[in-house]
């Protein structure tokens, strides 16, 4: 008896469902908040060497502010004073010449910097004074935030398979909260730093648990509905950051700001269940029918006690090790499961580079900043809606390969598109946000919808590693355009197409059940092989022409 034919007994897709998919709501909003808090936090505002140590007295008295600054710092091609220099002696000659000599020596700000405090009234960039020779420890911030998610991914995999998805959400919760409030309050960046890798840490165990949650508990035929609907979560989150940030400049407040709807997340944990999947492949049949009779009464199924004994249970799936604690090292064991993690997380890499590549360099559209990031969050609601549709009728396969390869063409367009076109630029710059973030929501069911149940959450959880790995390193690839501008550009554009025709590789698995075992996942390779001669239509596990 499979577990879909039982939880079709409860209403596979009844109120209950729907109130778990809702409950996951408010703890998914803070998530891109925090992923992308860097566009604000982190932001450097135009600043130059600070000359209040010249004083105010004596020939310094008599100028004005603008003339301190003619006579103490030269000026930039754009007119601007330069940022991370100044005059090693004051040049009174410029307040008749305008024209800065280049014999004339300059030397590295002496006394700190000054900062346009009319956007920011705090960022890490003025808190840490993080500007010219440590402009890159701005972007390093987010690397280790990543660096911080992908170790998390890794953590959280293990144990939740091993412990279960509900007690492991409430750790991430906690941990969540502490770290990100402790960063809020870091007297220096090193621990800021530190605490940001431990937030990273503890907020991917919400990303995956809650999602994993879900969608173990609802039917076949609702589970794109499903992966799609509880995503919005996530451009809802992200729309939601550019109003907080605009009305909350400060940085230490902006990330309480954000933090703080897990306070209630955590109020309300005590009404999400447990998987009832997890619970009967760790042999805890007693507790898992305990939930579906609770699911069953829920949904208005009063028949379902008589209709499905607790012996039944028993009779889901066979494992041949009950109780056998599965690690990552049994992702590889077995070939097509091998193979299987090989693919998912080259796509997932190529997924996450490419959308991070694209969010993290909001400043590029020449727009203001909130409206830029807006934009950005907007276009990814049609963009899921549409996909709801792709995903039912083309499937799972050609939807993600077709996502990936056409974000790679429109980062592809914009290279080659000279920059005064910027209007039509910046539409391609959206649809190609538009495909990244359909690519990332489409890889996030596609991939539990791949592994099977008693090694889903290490299966998600290797491959959010990749993902994170893929967002960490892409910050940092942003810092290559001072040796070309448009190599990060093509570099996001290599990964996203390759990565497209990697996902071509992986089987279909629109509307087929989910796998219970390992054995599960061989053995529909083995029924594939003895279906291809003569088959047509879309393949099965792991039926198509590369394989």
């Amino acid at each position: 008896m499979k577990f879909e034919s039982i939880l079709e007994e409860t209403d596979g897709f009844g109120r209950y469902q729907i109130a778990l998919v809702l409950l996951m709501y408010i703890p998914r909003i803070p998530i891109p908040c925090h992923f992308l808090l860097n566009n604000f936090i982190a932001a450097i505002p135009s600043h130059h060497c600070n000359i209040s140590s010249l004083g105010s007295e004596g020939i310094f008295g008599n100028l004005t502010q603008e003339e301190r600054l003619t006579v103490s710092i030269p000026v930039q091609d754009d007119g601007t004073p330069a940022s991370c220099h100044m005059f090693s002696y004051p040049q009174f000659h410029l307040l008749s010449n305008f024209s800065s000599p280049s014999e004339v020596a300059v030397v590295q700000c002496q006394n700190g910097w000054e900062y346009d405090n009319s956007t920011f009234i705090s960022t890490l960039a003025t808190q840490f004074d993080l500007v010219c020779e440590k402009r890159g420890l701005a972007k390093a911030s987010a690397t280790i935030f990543f660096v911080g998610v992908m170790a998390g991914a890794v953590f959280f995999g293990v144990l939740c398979d091993k412990y279960g998805r509900r007690s492991m959400l409430l750790v991430s919760y906690v941990s969540s909260i502490v770290f990100s409030v402790v960063s809020a309050f870091s007297s220096n960046y090193i621990m800021f730093a530190a605490f940001r890798f431990l937030t990273g840490f503890a907020l991917t165990g919400i990303i995956n648990i809650s999602f994993v949650l879900s969608i173990e508990w609802v039917d076949t035929k609702h589970r794109t509905f499903i992966g799609v609907f509880g995503s919005i979560s996530w451009s809802l989150g992200n729309m939601l950051l550019a109003g907080f940030a605009y009305l909350v400049t400060d940085w230490r407040m902006l990330i309480i700001t954000v933090t703080s709807p897990l306070l209630l997340a955590t109020a309300i944990w005590w009404w999400i269940p447990e998987s009832a999947r997890w619970l009967i492949a760790n042999g805890k049949a007693e507790t898992a029918y305990k939930y579906l009779q609770k699911c069953a009464t829920f949904n208005k199924r009063r028949d379902f006690t008589s209709r499905v004994k607790l012996e039944a249970l028993s009779t889901v799936m066979t494992v041949e090790q009950q109780g056998h604690s599965y690690t990552y090292l049994d992702l590889f064991k077995t070939p097509q499961l091998r193979r299987l993690t090989l693919f998912t997380g080259v796509v997932w890499y190529g997924v996450a580079s490419t959308y991070y590549g694209i969010s993290l360099n909001i400043t590029s559209f020449g727009l203001d900043l909130y409206l830029t990031h807006f934009i950005y969050a907007a276009i990814e609601v049609p963009a899921k809606i549409l996909i709801y549709f792709s995903l039912n009728k083309v499937g799972r396969r050609i939807t993600q390969t077709g996502t990936l390869v056409l974000t790679g063409f429109c980062i592809l367009i914009n290279i080659i598109t000279p920059t005064e076109y910027w209007m039509f630029r910046t539409v391609i710059a959206v649809l190609g946000k538009g495909l990244s973030e359909a690519s990332f929501t489409t890889v996030f069911l596609y991939t539990t919808e791949l592994y099977p149940t008693v090694m889903r959450q290490n299966g998600v959880g290797y491959a959010s590693f990749m993902a994170r790995l893929g967002a960490s390193i892409s910050p940092l690839i942003m810092l290559l355009e001072d040796t070309w501008k448009l190599l990060p550009e093509v570099i996001f554009c290599t990964v996203a197409i390759f990565s497209g025709l990697i996902a071509w590789l992986l089987p279909e698995t629109n509307n087929e059940r989910l796998p219970e075992t390992i054995e599960d996942i061989e053995e529909m390779r083995k029924k594939s092989n003895q279906m291809t001669s003569g088959s047509s239509g879309l393949p099965l596990w792991f039926q198509h022409p590369l394989c």
